[in-house]
């Protein structure tokens, strides 16, 4: 058993998309749970991917290659899961601010979020307070991620933390990108700061208080 999760791991962190579901079916017909398909093989990958990324030793191009080939793995998985009872580390609402248009950093983040366990609604770019207003209110979520790639988009982010904050919701917020860091995380409110998509998963533990 150990042998096969240890492939669907390596597959992954090479970012072969076309292999990793072959292996996978190949774990489920061996008869090994779906869950520690997704935990020892898929998840575990995302522990190499996330620090080599964060030492600059895996560039954005490769991780988004990981990311193709984790999600092509969580295809196979996904209607044996929805079929138990398995609870998510928490619920996290993400999108980019008003108008940011990028999403390659926010995707990435998400990414790496629904891999190491959390629910993730992604709603998009070039998103209002309002819209961020009317996504927690419909999904109740533990976190909001609030994302801005743009010095022009940092006013955008400030605004939308302090209306959401003002509003009283339960979600902590969670604020990144480009030109954000940790000073401006603390001036603006936010409850976290991360640097990338190894630091949001992190962090949002750290934010639930997840060991």
């Amino acid at each position: 058993m150990e042998e096969i999760l240890k492939e669907i791991t390596d597959l992954v962190v090479e970012g072969e998309d076309e292999e990793v579901p072959k292996v996978v079916q190949k774990a489920l017909d061996a008869g090994i749970d779906a869950n520690v398909i997704l935990r020892e093989g898929l998840v575990t990958a995302m522990d190499v991917v996330g620090p080599r990324m964060a030492s600059g030793d895996m560039y954005v191009p490769e991780v988004l290659m990981c990311a193709d080939a984790m999600r092509a793995g969580l295809e196979i998985l996904n209607p044996i899961l929805a079929e138990g009872d398995n609870a998510s580390l928490g619920k996290i609402i993400i999108g980019s601010v008003e108008g940011d248009l990028h999403d390659i950093g926010k995707n990435l983040v998400a990414m790496m979020l629904e891999s190491s366990g959390f629910e993730v609604i992604d709603i998009g770019i070039n998103q209002s307070t309002p819209r961020f207003e009317m996504a927690i209110e419909e999904h109740d979520p533990d976190i909001v991620a609030l994302s801005a790639l743009l010095t022009t988009t940092m006013p955008a982010l400030k605004e939308t933390t302090k209306a959401l904050k003002e509003k009283g919701y339960r979600s902590k917020i969670l604020v990144g990108g480009a030109p954000v860091d940790q000073a401006y995380a603390d001036e603006i409110g936010a409850d976290g700061y991360a640097e990338d998509g190894a630091g949001a998963v992190v962090c949002s533990k750290q934010l639930l208080n997840i060991a």
